[in-house]
């Protein structure tokens, strides 16, 4: 009896002791935030609280730096730290070269060494479990930078979203593929590097995200251009398709696009090519080549692009059979396109945009499959030759390959998709900004460039227009005078996206209603605008044709 009276007397203080341990580890949770902390898995990080009551971590490391012995490897665990770290400032851009000039960083310089990312959380606690955005940028796999200020993501925490932007290798830092890399992985694959640095913030996330108020059951990963891409791949990817809970496409699937993956063969035989032009000859002197100098080289005329490989590890296939046989990530899907994705002349060169220019150009394009072309792309008239023109340069460009992603999706997931179409053209540059001009993909040519190309004017909204309206960042870009449409517009759409982020359904309150598309159910587009409706699919015939064309 003495035995049971001492055990009572044990079980009752520790019931007395467990609301006082519950109020310390929610004092502690409390005290950390209070202090802009957050616990990760390696160690203590400390960022800053915004005007906005927002608090920012920018610079966090996900994987150990790809260099020395890990460059062109998988990326590899972050060493953990004693102490705090201090993560208030965005860390170094990929290795790139200046390609396009829309892109404004706010990263630490460049760097090999660039596997960071950035957290924005308007939690209180870390008891607050909030949707994620993960943020993948675009540049075509040869340039951009999670610190652009378009892609900040303060506006989205400040809809209740934890938002977050992922850095990750670019060009061949990224995607170089060679025989001896193959030999040494212990997957027997190569290339993809990019690719896995993706899928290594994902696991971070999945691992980390709740220390910052984030629910890892409610991942939603979003990109623009190869961002979008990105989003495809890691849907496709069995490495990452467990890992999120929705997916927002802004232009660009890897589906039938010139960015598909490559035989591995293929990819490391443009590899070893690559590597002969810089006389290395094993994989040692390639990874003695200092970053600038094999940077450099990649840029030099002949060098192809470095593009993602049929490894049999992140890729057991190719995207569009794995999303054709219902093996990608079953998740909501929201994606679209711009209304003009590229400029007429990607057709017809420097000639005039007459009937039959236009003609000519879809019969050197098309030889005898012209006249199929030509009927579901009519021209009758030099306004319509010029329209034409440049809604064909778009698709195929990037609107065939998304809308292929959205259809296969749509058949094979039994989850819904919405599809938009976005046509709010940007607004005059501000006057500062003199007798500038926009170039391709949102970059500004100066007036006194000699050697920069003049675009034609924009007959809608152009490649990346909408990044800053979905994000809520018009703000932060300087070179438009913005008007009280345009905010409209963002409003609009960044409520959209953040419906979507938080319910994988993008109706709400005050919005326009968007119908899902279904298997076998006719297809409504939400037409994104100062008007913002949804209307009935208009050119299904084109992409069934460019469709039936590619797949031949």
């Amino acid at each position: 009896m003495p035995y049971l009276k001492t055990l009572l007397v044990f079980v009752l203080l520790g019931l007395q002791l467990l609301p006082e341990a519950n109020a310390q580890k929610k004092s502690k949770s409390a005290d950390l935030f209070a202090a802009n902390q957050a616990k990760t898995v390696n160690g203590l990080v400390e960022g800053t609280l915004e005007e906005s009551g927002v608090r920012a971590f920018k610079g966090v490391p996900f994987a150990a730096p790809p260099t020395g012995d890990l460059r062109w490897r998988e990326p590899q665990p972050v060493q953990n730290w004693q102490g705090v770290r201090s993560v208030k400032k965005f860390g170094p851009r990929a290795m790139q070269l200046p390609i396009f000039g829309d892109m404004n960083f706010r990263s630490d310089g460049m760097s090999e060494d660039c596997l960071y990312l950035n957290v924005w959380t308007p939690a209180k606690s870390e008891k607050e479990r909030l949707p994620v955005l993960v943020y993948f940028y675009g540049g075509g796999f040869m340039a951009g930078d999670g610190s652009e200020p378009r892609y900040d993501g303060e506006s989205m925490a400040k809809k209740g979203i934890v938002a977050v932007t992922v850095n990750y290798r670019l060009g061949a830092f990224g995607f170089f593929a060679h025989p001896e890399l193959t030999k040494e992985s212990p997957h027997k694959s190569s290339g993809n590097y990019g690719y896995m640095d993706q899928n290594a913030a994902l696991r971070w996330v999945r691992q980390n995200i709740a220390a910052f108020g984030g629910d890892p059951a409610r991942v939603t990963i979003a990109g623009e251009s190869a961002g979008s891409i990105s989003v495809s791949a890691q849907m496709a990817s069995p490495l990452s398709k467990d890992l999120i809970a929705g997916a927002i496409g802004e232009s660009g699937a890897l589906v039938n696009t010139a960015l598909d993956p490559i035989p591995l063969e293929e990819a490391e035989q443009n590899g070893v090519n690559f590597a002969r032009s810089l006389g290395a000859n094993s994989l040692a002197a390639l990874r003695a080549i200092p970053a600038q100098q094999l940077l450099e080289a990649t840029g030099k005329p002949g060098v192809g692009r470095f593009v993602a490989t049929l490894d049999g590890y992140f890729f057991p296939k190719s995207p569009v059979a794995i999303f054709a046989a219902g093996e990608q990530a079953k998740v909501p899907l929201l994606a679209g396109w711009n209304s003009e994705e590229m400029t007429y002349m990607a057709v017809l060169g420097r000639e005039e945009p007459t009937v039959e220019n236009y003609t000519k150009a879809v019969q050197r394009l098309y030889g005898d499959k012209a006249e199929e072309i030509l009927k579901v792309y009519p021209a009758s008239t030099a306004e319509e030759a010029l329209q034409a023109a440049t809604d064909l340069a778009g698709d195929r460009f990037i609107a065939y390959s998304t809308w292929k992603w959205m259809d296969l999706h749509s058949q094979t997931s039994n989850q819904p998709v919405y599809r938009y179409l976005y046509e709010r053209p940007r607004p005059p540059m501000v006057p500062e900004m003199g007798n500038a001009s926009a170039g391709l993909a949102g970059g500004v040519v100066k007036a006194d460039d000699p050697n920069a190309f003049k675009m034609p004017q924009a007959r809608g909204a152009v490649h990346s227009a909408e990044i800053e309206y979905a994000l809520g960042n018009l703000a932060s870009n300087k070179v438009y005078a913005w008007t009280p449409d345009d905010y409209k517009v963002s409003e609009v759409m960044q409520n959209y996206f953040a419906n979507f982020i938080k319910t994988g359904d993008p109706n709400g309150k005050g919005l326009p209603t968007w119908p899902a598309a279904t298997k076998g159910g006719k297809v409504q587009v939400m037409h994104i605008d100062v008007k913002t409706e949804a209307k009935p699919e208009q050119h299904r015939a084109r992409y069934e044709l460019l469709d039936k064309m590619q797949t031949k």
